[in-house]
């Protein structure tokens, strides 16, 4: 992880300080707040605001005033209800503003989520750091054979170095090309230089959400089939949003982290299962992946 000077001044600066307030508050999140938690060589993801908690879900759900006198276990039992029902909207009353350094690449990927408020770090009025990411060994690996957006067999190690030799080299270069178009000889605007950057170099944004969309970044991009590049940053943000909403997270965690979804053909062909009745691919209606699919989740 990589924070300049001035990063690290500032959040030294922003846990000194302490705000008396009437709106609630959770102390395990306090605990984090503005802390850099390294993801991947260079980046970091840390907790910079945010509102609401379990409560706020349960208050807007029963429209109450305050924050009520119900039991916990009741509580409990009506966000479980809730997440359960696909009933979102009282957990959109729950909001949080992370700070992020993350590759371009990823970055990229993370834009498709469009439900959040983003402001990134501008290459037209500063100059980007020369931090930029390059894998371990172990992440990587061949294109899938049987997936067009995966990866296969890990490298081998001769092969291994010599790629992370070329995108160190490469983005290496690209750096110092950058540099001497914004130095006095040369004096290109910002806006233009950077264009030859790589896209592993690191770039930086403030994202802001509200807990349902959350939920939906982390059940797509905390789940194994996730780019691992993004998958880290996700999981680091499963330990943050469990020290904010447990309770939320617990029930996020059953119905839909932990869950898979069955068609009502699958659910038709599981009852016939159940009945003791032979099921085969050929006669089940699905196509193969999907019978592969069906096969995995029932545990056959």
């Amino acid at each position: 992880m990589t924070l300049t000077p001035e990063q690290t001044a500032e959040i030294e600066s922003a846990r000194a300080r302490t705000h008396s307030t009437l709106r609630p508050t959770v102390p395990a999140l306090e605990e984090l707040l503005f802390t850099a938690f390294p993801v991947l060589d260079h980046g970091f993801i840390r907790v910079v605001d945010y509102m609401g908690d379990d409560s706020a879900v349960v208050q807007a759900a029963r429209v109450s005033y305050g924050r009520g006198t119900r039991k916990a276990l009741e509580d409990a039992g009506l966000i479980r209800y809730l997440m359960r029902h696909y009933h979102s909207t009282p957990f959109e009353m729950c909001e949080i503003k992370f700070h992020v350094k993350l590759p371009i690449f990823v970055a990229r990927q993370w834009i498709r989520h469009r439900t959040a408020n983003v402001n990134e770090y501008s290459a037209r009025y500063s100059i980007l750091d020369k931090d930029f990411y390059l894998p371990t060994p172990e992440n990587l690996a061949a294109q899938s054979t049987d997936n067009r957006q995966g990866r296969g067999e890990v490298l081998d190690p001769a092969t291994a170095e010599r790629v992370l030799n070329l995108l160190r080299e490469d983005a290496e270069q690209t750096y110092g090309h950058y540099e001497d178009m914004l130095g006095d000889d040369v004096g290109l605007a910002r806006e233009l230089a950077r264009m030859n950057l790589t896209l592993n170099t690191y770039t930086q944004w403030y994202w802001k959400t509200d807990l349902h969309n959350l939920f939906h970044f982390l059940r797509l991009r905390a789940d194994s089939h996730a780019q691992y590049e993004i998958r880290v940053y996700a999981k680091e943000m499963l330990k943050i949003v469990e020290a904010w909403v447990p309770l939320s997270f617990a029930a996020f965690r059953d119905y839909r982290l932990g869950a898979v979804t069955l068609s009502a053909k699958m659910m038709e062909l599981l009852k016939q299962m159940l009945a003791g009745e032979t099921v085969t691919q050929e006669g089940s209606g699905l196509s193969k992946r999907e019978w592969t699919e069906f096969m995995a989740a029932i545990g056959r």
